[in-house]
């Protein structure tokens, strides 16, 4: 056999994982130019110039984290290092990033036509997964920008932060236009958000063919409502931690936001609507609510990782700090319902690596209202969802929809997210028998702390392969950042 007909790495006994297929099976996986060439049941390791022995691990696709933030709290040069690598020692072999403009990320207003080519060269080099990026149009000139965007730079999603409003990142704010970097006169607020509903739809129009994958995302929280109880609850001496700032941003004021949204989906057309981070029952019935009013809208519901795994009470206090907050353990419970019942859409991490020096106050650590909000996890999300939907019955395939296929579709990555002929060879080995206690330091992450810390989970990742290339085995990260910039626009394809 020629050297130029020889695969180029064959993995052997894999009990492959699909997200359409119940049967888990023993297969060899055979590798070509980055792709899934040969997948049956033995391979001889003569066809190939590697061959690899997965020992009966399950393998499933490479996980798409649909949800993360690269650069938020540290350069997003070096963030693009050290937190790919933690993407790809839990199996993550894409990082969906959201960015905007204004305080922290870069750090600059203006028009994402001079600032997006930034992005792009900060991040070039630097990844060691794959990377796209959802782009949040903050600026009234961001929304002419929408066919720019999408016709340069490939970006099909886009995001709205609707308590940026009226209420800061962390918290109370009256200083919104210095905070968006947007002129005086310039107003972040529902009519903002309609008008980049519009923006969507026309551009939807314009290009047919890619209709399915031009989505908005929207973080659901109304400001005036988190404005309202965040100084009740200040006031409240009877709450603390993370009791308090969960209901500083009740429950109801994510589900009003998920109602205005959808009336204004409604009443724009713009039909693909991505409902972020649902932390609480009565978000997730808001969603499934709206999904009946609007039978024509094509919601999708993500979940977070976090709001599945931490609940109030987590002896992990202030380092669990995140928007929207994390919740009381009846809403934890009720999300896994709706996981298993097949409401949510996808599973993500909503990552946001902020070192334990920025996270909390020096002067008062104790004080929730001075943390900051988000903390990493990309590296826990595939062990996590393994871990506590194993036990509740979930099923691995179920596990492989929501963690790499859904997401993959609706995200424009149609050369992601199965095991598959044709498919970017991306690969995650999983031991389901091996436990392991979180522990921070054991991360590639450079936040230094972690709100899992001390938990048991089951199902370990072992081995991490991005286009057939192993960038993760046993612990280890492995050569130089391979990481492609992925555009992503449809060309018709049925796929």
């Amino acid at each position: 056999m020629s050297e130029a007909s020889l695969l180029d790495r064959v993995i052997k006994n894999v009990r492959v994982v699909r997200p359409h297929d119940d049967a888990i099976k023993l297969l060899d996986l055979g590798i070509k130019d980055g792709k899934f060439a040969q997948i049956v049941s033995h391979i001889s390791p003569d066809t190939a110039k590697e061959v690899f022995d997965a020992k009966n691990l399950l393998g499933f696709p490479g996980v798409v984290d649909a949800h993360m933030h690269i650069g938020i709290y540290q350069p997003l040069d070096k963030d693009a290092v050290t937190e790919s690598k933690a993407a790809a020692m839990g199996g993550v072999t894409t990082s969906l990033n959201y960015i905007r403009t204004g305080q922290y990320y870069l750090n600059k207003g203006g028009s994402y036509q001079d600032f997006f080519p930034e992005v792009l060269a900060l991040s070039a080099g630097n990844f060691f997964v794959d990377y796209s990026y959802h782009i949040a149009p903050i600026a009234r000139q961001h929304i002419d920008e929408i066919p720019l965007l999408f016709e340069e730079h490939g970006i099909s999603s886009f995001k709205i932060f609707m308590f940026y409003g009226g209420y800061g990142l962390h918290g109370l704010s009256d200083q919104q236009n210095l905070f968006l970097m947007i002129n005086k006169e310039e107003r972040y607020d529902f009519a903002h958000f309609e008008f980049i509903m519009r923006g969507l739809t026309r551009l939807m129009e314009k290009h047919p063919q890619a209709r399915d994958t031009i989505s908005l995302s929207l973080h659901c929280e109304v400001a005036e409502i988190l404005n309202a109880y965040t100084k009740i609850v200040e006031n409240d001496s009877s709450l603390s931690g993370l009791h308090a700032y969960s209901a500083a941003r009740p429950p109801h004021s994510e589900g009003l936001a998920i109602c205005i949204a959808s009336y204004l989906a409604h009443e724009t057309n713009c039909v693909n609507i991505n409902l972020l981070h649902l932390s609480s029952r009565k978000a997730m019935e808001a969603a499934l609510t709206m999904q009946t009013a609007f039978p024509h809208i094509n919601f999708r519901r993500e979940v977070t990782a976090g709001h599945l795994l931490l609940d109030v009470d987590t002896p992990n206090t202030i380092w669990a700090k995140v928007n929207p907050p994390i919740r009381p353990r009846a809403d934890v419970e009720y999300l896994w319902e709706s996981v298993l019942n097949n409401q949510v859409d996808w599973i993500v991490s909503d990552h946001a690596c902020c070192s334990a020096e920025q996270k909390i106050s020096a002067k008062n650590p104790n004080n929730i209202w001075l943390a900051k909000s988000g903390f990493g996890g990309t590296e826990y999300l595939l062990s996590g969802v393994f871990s506590e939907g194993s036990k509740r019955g979930m099923s691995y395939n179920q596990m492989a929809k929501l963690l790499s296929w859904n997401p993959s579709r609706r995200f424009g990555l149609l050369e992601k997210g199965d095991i598959a002929i044709g498919y970017d060879a991306d690969l995650v080995l999983l031991d389901q028998n091996e436990s392991f206690v979180v522990n921070a330091a054991e991360s590639e992450s450079q936040q230094g702390y972690t709100p899992f810390e001390g938990m048991e989970l089951t199902g370990r990742v072992k081995s991490t392969f991005l286009r057939g290339n192993l960038i993760y085995n046993n612990g280890e990260v492995l050569g130089s950042p391979i990481g492609r910039y992925l555009k992503r626009y449809s060309s018709g394809s049925s796929r």
